[in-house]
């Protein structure tokens, strides 16, 4: 082939062909989708492998515990009714509705109607039963099976429904234990009744089994509901409404109208629409809705106001930043609603047991009524089948992840942490070393210029000048300090700016070139006080002394971590005496001072090779490698965006006692997953060998179908309950 011809591959120094090259990727598209339907773990598996399957589909994860659908696909090759389409083909429905918790609510009703209905019939039928010495009358059986009938065929026809649909897809779910172990109830006394006057019936159990197990997944419907509770809190925050100012009046308009650029006006009692700076006026917010913290902020001109916080006593007027899906509140509603649909690594055993449950209790259950049809009664082989069937609950095992991160992520959102997912969590809760970066970690990040000292000849104001001249196109703390001391000065332009990470800037102001660097060889520095030496075309013009001061709350934070046995050590580019100093008021014994930024990932792996697990918190650009490399990266709030997107957890306010908070959550988190997936595992490994009557032989004491069906509907609630504890 030509390398001129179109398609030809072009040679480079006889070396042979190139590698023809690769196609441009297919753009993605991530949606969500809220499955109705689903009524325990196994539906969630199987929808995922048929969203899965679907053409132009990458990739697919459903949360039985959320009950949504995420779904990354490309768009030239699927759309979203194609994905519509494949969710009900098997067997479930998209729920339209924007409202989830209308959602729940009809999830949640439909559940309750069904067991007022179906406690309502089968009360009499259990005192017929029961009372059969007394009440054994012509048609008393007549009676039971027309009272068992409509609990049986109409409160339990979604389990028959749902069992039917799993069959055509060549699978089986918890529903498939449900319809048969109460048809065959049902069926059994059915055939007893019309043809023979002396075969025992079970229309009891029956009716029974159905009622328990609809009360079961109504408790486990209102419970669920609570674990979105923080979720639905954060999406309640947003105003419908805004104030905009247009022509020098104030008019209202819905807030999805705003744009960027508006000016809009906030009164007493209001929440704030959208994110801006104010322009005029001063009052006092209270943001503790997205960040925690409890007092108040004032606001001047100047100052930014956020989504959702409320104003307090003042008025004031602001200029729109950020509206829509820009806003903070919006990105924390989005990681929030990511983490909460996202699975910890520890749900993986459970997903795979869950995955051929069903299956092994069906051949549990026949293999029990096999047995027992060779060793005791068709009335004992057929009790003990149907006992197996539904004491079998994998729901438990399902929920136990899910309900806890859902919580604990919710719990955390409130406290201003954002976890990015069930997999953060479970990191967080391993950790056993902290690493701090200094600037803007440990400190305020606002330092301030103490003192100029200047060479023989030259002034302050040229010393300043000079030195403000270059930084004023840097991002560093001290950077902006000494902008911020120039103000009010003529500041020339500067050309071939550079920034030399951990080392200093350099930029040509009037054609000489202007350097500041760490000064080294500066002497009689108090505790936390940093000097940078300014050079001009090579000779020094002096040192400018900037000083940044502690956090008030490192102190603590880094005690609570000592207390909780995590070891503290802080990283910084600092000249050691500085580092050493702040590390002296913050309690931090470990110090590595004096690491260039790239080097500060290395510092996390020689760690990390020692055996701990290590977090590091971090908030500018230079920590990014760290926070990557680390275990867990953690991101203060008031950081860059880049620092924020690499790590894992993000504190929403620049408090560090977040961080032991956010640890001291995850390990509680922990704690209670593996006490849901210990009960869980404990309930079913008891529970089916007693359902199987395996202790009859020794101890005559048989588990009824109904006390089976109790304890399966109660398996569930206890799960989901044990994870509400952490919102406390």
């Amino acid at each position: 082939m030509s390398p001129n011809k179109p398609g030809g591959f072009v040679q480079l120094g006889g070396l042979g062909p190139a590698a023809p090259p690769k196609p441009p990727a297919e753009p993605q598209q991530s949606i969500e989708l809220r499955i109705a339907g689903m009524t325990c773990v196994a539906c969630a598996q199987s929808l995922t492998k048929a969203l899965q399957g679907v053409p132009g589909v990458s990739g697919a994860g459903v949360n039985f515990a959320t009950r949504k659908a995420t779904v990354l696909y490309q768009p030239g090759k699927v759309r979203v009714s194609d994905l519509n389409a494949a969710v009900e083909k098997a067997g479930y429905q998209v729920d339209q509705s924007r409202d989830a918790a209308e959602a729940e609510k009809r999830e949640y009703a439909g559940y309750r109607r069904g067991f007022l209905i179906a406690a309502a019939l089968s009360a009499p039928v259990v005192v017929l039963a029961m009372g059969h010495m007394a009440f054994d009358f012509p048609g008393s059986r007549w009676i039971q099976l027309a009272l068992t009938a409509p609990v049986v065929l109409y409160c339990g026809l979604p389990f028959f429904q749902s069992a039917w649909k799993a069959l055509l897809r060549r699978t089986s779910d918890m529903n498939t234990l449900i319809a048969m172990g109460t048809g065959s109830a049902f069926l059994y006394s059915c055939w007893a009744v019309v043809a023979s006057h002396h075969e025992p019936v079970y229309f009891e159990s029956a009716a029974v089994i159905v009622t328990l197990i609809l009360m079961g997944r109504m408790l486990e419907a209102r419970a669920r509901a609570r674990t979105g509770d923080a979720l639905r809190l954060l999406g309640a925050l947003e105003p419908k409404e805004a104030r905009i100012v247009r022509g020098g009046r104030e008019i209202s308009i819905p807030v999805e109208d705003v744009v960027p650029g508006d000016v809009l006006a906030v009164r007493p009692g209001e929440r704030i629409p959208v994110d801006g700076v104010v322009t005029e006026g001063e009052s006092e917010v209270d943001e503790s809705s997205l960040t925690g913290e409890s007092a108040a902020v004032v606001k001047r001109a100047g100052a930014g106001v956020f989504a959702g916080t409320m104003n307090a006593a003042g008025a004031f007027r602001f200029e729109a930043k950020k509206v829509g899906a820009d806003t903070m509140l919006a990105r924390i509603i989005e990681l929030v609603s990511r983490a909460q649909g996202s699975k910890a690594p520890v749900a993986r055993m459970a997903d795979r047991i869950s995955a051929w449950f069903t299956p092994a209790v069906i051949g549990v259950a026949v293999l029990t009524l096999a047995v027992w049809l060779a060793v005791g009664t068709p009335q004992q082989a057929l009790l003990h089948f149907v006992a197996v069937l539904i004491i079998s609950c994998p729901c438990a095992l399902g929920l136990a992840t899910p309900t806890a991160v859902i919580v604990a992520t919710g719990r955390a959102a409130q406290a201003g942490i954002l976890f990015k997912g069930g997999e953060a969590l479970e990191k967080a809760a391993a950790i056993n070393a902290v690493l701090f970066d200094k600037t803007g970690t440990l400190t305020e990040g606002k330092p301030a210029v103490l003192r100029l000292e200047t060479a023989a000849g030259i002034n302050e104001e040229e010393l300043l000048t000079a030195a403000a001249a270059v930084e004023q196109h840097s991002e560093h703390p001290y950077g902006k300090a000494i902008v911020a001391r120039a103000a009010g000065l003529a500041l020339p332009p500067v050309s071939s700016f550079v920034a030399l990470a951990g080392r200093g800037v350099r930029g040509t102001v009037n054609g000489v070139l202007v350097e500041l660097m760490a000064d080294d060889a500066a002497a009689g520095l108090a505790a936390g006080e940093s000097a940078l030496a300014v050079l001009r075309g090579g000779s020094r013009l002096g040192s400018i002394v900037v000083s940044d001061a502690l956090r008030k709350e490192s102190a603590e934070a880094v005690r609570r971590l000592s207390v909780a046995g995590i070891s503290v050590a802080m990283i910084s580019g600092d000249r050691r005496s500085t580092a050493e100093a702040i590390a002296r008021q913050a309690g931090i014994k470990t110090v590595m001072a004096e690491v260039m930024p790239g080097d500060k990932s290395a510092e996390v792996e020689r760690l990390q090779a020692g055996g701990a697990k290590v977090a590091m918190v971090g908030d500018g650009i230079n920590d990014a490698p760290a926070l990557a490399q680390a275990d867990l990266g953690i991101a203060m709030g008031g950081g860059t965006d880049i620092a924020i997107e690499t790590s894992d957890v993000t504190l929403i306010r620049s408090d560090l006692r977040l961080v032991a908070e956010a640890l001291e959550l995850a390990r509680t988190a922990m704690r209670v997953i593996r006490q849901n997936l210990f009960w869980a595992f404990v309930y079913n490994v008891l529970g089916i060998p007693l359902a199987a009557g395996v202790l009859y032989r020794w101890t005559g004491w048989e588990l009824s179908p109904m006390i089976a069906a109790l304890a399966m509907a109660l398996s569930s609630v206890s799960v989901v309950g044990n994870s509400l504890r952490l919102r406390k």
